[in-house]
C-alpha cells in the first residue's frame, strides 16, 4: 500500500549501529541499553542521550539519509519529519548549519520530505518562540509546520498559544503532541490553539464530546502504538484505544514516532493494527490512504 509517515522524529530515529558509527567509543550493548525504559520519564532521558551525540552538521546528514532510505524501503512514498529544533537551541547548536546539511540530504533523497520544526514544551516560552521562528525562515526549504513536544504536564499547550498564532499566520500547519501522557484536556487545549493534526491524542478516547469533534471535523490523530506501550502512555498493548477510536469514526493515522528505540517500523505498526486489533485488509487501506490525505503538503 502506498503511504505516508506523518509523525517521526529524525534524532529518534538513529539505529545503534548508526550512533556507534557516529561515536566509535560506545559499545552496541551499551546503546541498546540505553534503548531501554520503563516510562515516558525514562524515554526522554534517552531521547536526550542519542541527541548529545549528535554533535556536527555531518551527524545530521548521515541521520536524515538513514531515515529516509529507511521510509523509502518501508513503501513510504512521502513524509514529514520531525527535527528537534527546540533542542537544538538548548544545546546551542548552530541550527541554520544544521539544518542546511538536513535539507540537502532530503532533496537528494528518493522520496518528498518535508519537514515540522518541533519546541520543547519543558524548556519554556522563549524556545518555543524561537523554534518557531527558525521554522518561518526555513519555509522555501521544506518547513511544513510547528510543533511542540516533550513533557506534557511540564509545558501546557495554552502557554504558547501566541506561538502558534505567529506560526500560523506565517504560513505553517500545526501538529503539536498532545494526549499522549495527559488526558483529553490537553488535546482540548491543542485545539483550541489552532492544532490541525494531534501527535499521538490517544488520551482522547476518555473524552466521548472529544471523540466526536475529532470525528465531525477529521481532525486526525497521529496514532503510534509501539511508542505508546514502550513508554507505558498506556498499561498494555491490548489496552491501546486505536480500535475504539476508528471505530468511532475518528480519522487515524499509523506511525512510528522514533522507530529504533521504540523497536518497530511502520510496516510493523501496520501489523499490530492487524494482528492485535483486527484491522482487515479495507481499514488498512483507509488508514494508509488517511496517511496521504492530511498531509501539510501536496507533494
Amino acid at each position: 500500500m502506498q503511504k505516508a509517515e506523518l509523525h517521526v522524529h529524525l534524532e529518534g530515529s538513529v539505529t545503534p549501529q548508526t550512533l556507534r558509527e557516529i561515536e566509535p567509543s560506545l559499545s552496541l550493548d551499551e546503546i541498546r541499553a540505553r534503548y531501554q525504559y520503563t516510562d515516558f520519564a525514562g524515554f526522554l532521558q534517552a531521547y536526550k542521550w542519542v541527541n548529545l551525540h549528535l554533535k556536527t552538521p555531518a551527524h545530521f546528514a548521515l541521520i536524515t539519509r538513514r531515515l529516509i532510505d529507511h521510509l523509502a524501503g518501508q513503501g513510504v512514498t512521502y513524509a514529514e519529519i520531525n527535527v528537534s529544533v527546540g533542542v537544538m537551541l538548548w544545546r546551542g547548536l548552530p541550527v541554520e548549519e544544521v539544518f542546511t546539511a538536513i535539507a540537502a540530504e532530503a532533496s537528494a533523497g528518493p522520496i518528498p520530505v518535508r519537514f515540522i520544526f518541533d519546541a520543547v514544551r519543558q524548556f519554556g516560552l522563549d524556545n518555543a518562540w524561537g523554534t518557531a521562528r527558525h521554522a518561518v525562515l526555513h519555509k522555501d526549504r521544506g518547513v511544513v509546520g510547528f510543533g511542540i513536544g516533550g513533557d506534557e504536564a511540564g509545558g501546557p499547550a495554552q502557554l504558547f498559544r501566541e506561538v502558534f498564532d505567529y506560526a500560523a499566520k506565517s504560513g505553517l500547519h500545526l501538529a503539536p503532541h498532545a494526549g499522549e501522557t495527559v488526558g483529553p484536556e490537553s488535546v482540548w487545549a491543542a485545539l483550541e490553539c489552532g492544532a490541525e493534526r494531534i501527535g499521538h491524542g490517544i488520551r482522547s478516547i476518555e473524552d466521548p464530546v472529544l471523540v466526536q469533534y475529532l470525528r465531525d471535523r477529521r481532525i486526525p490523530l497521529e496514532v503510534c502504538i509501539s511508542s505508546n506501550v514502550c513508554t507505558s502512555a498506556i498499561a498494555s498493548l491490548k489496552d491501546h484505544p486505536v480500535r475504539r477510536l476508528y471505530d468511532a469514526g475518528v480519522a487515524i493515522t499509523l506511525n512510528t514516532d522514533d522507530p529504533p528505540m521504540f523497536h518497530t517500523t511502520l510496516i510493523r505498526e501496520y501489523e499490530l493494527a492487524r494482528d492485535a486489533f483486527g484491522f482487515g485488509d479495507e481499514d488498512l487501506r483507509e488508514v494508509a490512504g488517511n496517511s496521504l490525505a492530511y498531509t501539510f503538503s501536496a507533494a
